[in-house]
């Protein structure tokens, strides 16, 4: 699942390098709008840590750094090392009056597997442990009371293993490391997926995961929205392999060996994970890279563009509204009347025939293939 919706569903279910303070002063006061606390978990590696705290409102800043260690001001490398005794860990800055602490650890504990002592999935070592850095005895009590919640729920094969520390100190660590997710989104992606992360947490959260995605799709039906992402579980069991990667991991096809490059057929060109119209057979034409090439959207409001700026180059990629689906890129190349090339992934489409757009739902598009 993207990292994005996965965060979603759960919310559907209800710098400088002096070390920062264990107990900071607006974290003692009453709570009130614009007042300021700060959080400090340890989940493995920070990187899949930063995007789920992001997400949620009233968090203003996710650090990546280090805690729980002896030495003043880590580097990466020797904390990766283990030689300091610290752990990576992410500190949370976040207005209590609108996200409160009992909703961070809620989202923390869905994001690791709380019974490994050794690390956390692909990566080894007590560097990557977990643990929650209390900075008051009000946040010890909650976590530890979501702990023993979490624990009688026999959600888990083992015991847990997640500590409940003290917060000393935290050190923010190198810059490039900072919103990795954002600067490096096609490793990071990558690397989440290929660490067994996703998948175990999928696992182990497929009942609430499921449930969250059935309310968010009630509540779209109910404001009349037609086109839906399934569920994660959902698009791993109905997508081939390569629709999954190019899909939800950005990416790309081989060129001429895929399904639609030469497909001359007239008819809808649909995403195959929302179903929503996309793109017309009538804007196709040959542009010789050997990718699916249209001239302009059928349907512009279904069509999110972004700027790319991976692979040494300032692209404009294009994703699906409803799908969230990776679809491809715009090149200003393409044959007029719009001089633009949409280039795509044969694996994000699902091509319907003409002919079958009545029965399929797309009775509203017949016309444009009407002599």
């Amino acid at each position: 699942m993207r990292h994005r919706t996965r965060i979603a569903l759960i919310a559907a279910l209800g710098l400088a390098l002096a070390p920062l303070s264990a107990c900071s002063e607006a974290a003692s006061q009453p709570t009130r709008a614009g007042a300021v606390a700060q959080a400090t978990f340890a989940g493995g590696c920070f990187w899949c840590m930063e995007h789920p705290f992001e997400e949620l409102d009233g968090v203003s800043a996710v650090i990546s750094g280090f805690s729980g260690g002896s030495e003043a001001s880590p580097s990466y490398e020797d904390v990766s090392r283990g030689r300091t005794g610290h752990t990576e860990a992410v500190q949370v800055t976040y207005d209590p009056a609108v996200v409160d602490y009992e909703t961070l650890l809620h989202v923390f504990w869905r994001q690791i597997d709380p019974t490994d002592p050794d690390g956390q999935f692909v990566d080894r070592g007590r560097q990557y442990r977990t643990a929650i850095f209390v900075r008051d005895a009000e946040q010890r009590r909650l976590a530890e009371a979501s702990k023993a919640e979490l624990a009688a729920g026999k959600r888990f094969e083992g015991p847990l293993v997640t500590e409940i520390l003290d917060f000393d100190a935290f050190w923010p660590a190198e810059e490039y490391h900072q919103d990795y997710y954002k600067t490096n989104p096609l490793r990071y992606k990558f690397y989440r997926y290929r660490s067994g992360r996703d998948q175990f947490l999928d696992r182990v959260w497929a009942d609430e995961m499921a449930e969250a995605a059935r309310k968010m799709n009630m509540e779209k039906t109910q404001k009349g929205e037609r086109y839906i992402r399934p569920s994660d579980e959902e698009l791993r069991k109905d997508l081939t392999p390569l629709q999954y990667e190019v899909t939800q991991l950005d990416a790309t096809e081989r060129p001429f060996d895929n399904e639609y490059w030469d497909n001359k057929k007239e008819g809808l060109y649909v995403d195959v994970v929302s179903g929503e119209p996309l793109f017309s057979s009538r804007d196709k034409y040959e542009s010789g890279t050997g990718w699916p090439s249209f001239t302009r959207p059928l349907e512009k409001e279904h069509i999110v563009e972004r700027e790319d700026g991976r692979l040494f180059m300032k692209r404009t990629e294009v994703r699906s509204k409803h799908g969230e689906s990776h679809l491809g890129h715009i090149f200003p190349d393409g044959p007029e009347p719009t001089g633009l090339r949409y280039c795509l992934n044969s694996a994000a489409l699902r091509f319907v025939p003409k002919e079958d757009l009545e029965k399929e739902g797309y009775a509203d598009y017949v016309a444009l293939f009407e002599e």
